[in-house]
């Protein structure tokens, strides 16, 4: 008994002590009522996909809508997606077939190289971004690079419109010029997307293999012709 007296006798003194009302405790430990509910309102969950569908054809229309008027915005890399520019390439990928130069013979462009080159002209532009001081991520520069590939691919069906009078002198003029405006347009939207990317005095580094991505794709373009 004299033991446990002896032991508990440290913490006699605790049961006296009492915090004043007038000491201020610091912190918000309360929760906040209508927290919940503005979770609520920006959730998905409930959304019939007949919207979300929709809302993502918005999305995808509204970035459209900048590369075909381009101008500094920061839209296509805040909220990137991946669907455009599958839409694209499959498109040019499909305008690209049915060329002289796939044949067996002689090789030539096939449909998964539109795929490629966008793939690795992606992690090409990336990587010098980053090493030059860029804070823009792999899928931001895919987004970007596929949204900006539309001018070439409307350039590419002209082109086959164009093709089907034949392959003579005006129709290689008329085709060099279609391209060489859908190339400048595309380098020119992907460069203002890119600018708040890159730091300011180094920009040139940035845009030169951005011209030459967009360069062999209008090559690939400029040099097709249907096959015999």
């Amino acid at each position: 008994m004299a033991a446990a007296e002896e032991a508990s006798r440290p913490f006699a003194g605790l049961s006296d002590v009492s915090i004043s009302e007038d000491i201020p405790v610091e912190g918000d430990i309360s929760v906040p009522v209508g927290s919940s509910r503005r979770d609520d309102e920006f959730s998905t969950l409930d959304e019939p996909v007949k919207e979300t569908i929709l809302r993502d054809l918005r999305a995808v229309g509204n970035k459209f809508i900048h590369v075909l008027y381009p101008k500094r915005s920061s839209a296509l890399l805040r909220d990137w997606d991946l669907w455009g520019p599958l839409l694209l390439c499959v498109t040019l990928a499909l305008l690209l077939q049915g060329g002289a130069a796939d044949s067996d013979d002689q090789g030539g462009p096939q449909f998964a190289e539109v795929f490629v080159i966008v793939w690795f002209g992606s992690i090409i532009i990336t990587l010098n971004a980053k090493l030059l001081g860029g804070t823009i991520s792999f899928f931001q520069s895919l987004c970007v690079l596929g949204y900006c590939i539309m001018p070439l691919t409307v350039a590419m069906a002209v082109c086959r419109i164009i093709l089907i009078g034949g392959l003579g002198t005006v129709s290689f003029a008329v085709r060099v010029v279609v391209v060489t405006v859908s190339f400048g347009w595309s380098t020119f939207a992907s460069t203002a997307f890119l600018a708040d990317s890159q730091p300011p005095n180094r920009k040139a580094l940035v845009v030169y293999p951005v011209f030459l991505f967009y360069f062999v794709i209008g090559w690939m373009i400029l040099t097709f012709s249907p096959s015999q």
